[in-house]
């Protein structure tokens, strides 16, 4: 296996074990940093699998729009309504609109 391949496996790894952690708190748990730790596993391991597979990638694995053209229906908007979403203060306290 490629020693590369290895570092992504590890680093996916202990971000598994950091979402693990997370989850497993008794006092506090912190749910957001625990599904952050988890899409990042989930990041590294493609990261890894492309590696092995010499598949180039960047720094994301955000697709470029020539590749992956948007598919987008006539009069449907790709972002949530306006009204549903929420407005966020300066002190970061979420305001609902009504």
């Amino acid at each position: 296996m490629n020693p590369l391949t290895l570092e992504w496996i590890e680093k996916a790894e202990g971000d598994f074990a950091a979402a693990g952690r997370e989850l497993r708190a008794r006092k506090n748990p912190n749910f957001d940093a625990a599904c952050f730790h988890a899409q990042q596993c989930a990041e590294k391991y493609l990261k890894a699998v492309l590696q092995e597979q010499t598949i180039p990638f960047g720094r994301t694995l955000v697709p470029s729009r020539q590749r992956y053209p948007v598919i987008r229906r006539p009069g449907r908007c790709a972002e949530p309504s306006i009204r549903r979403r929420r407005s966020v203060s300066s002190s970061g306290v979420a305001l609902r609109r009504r």
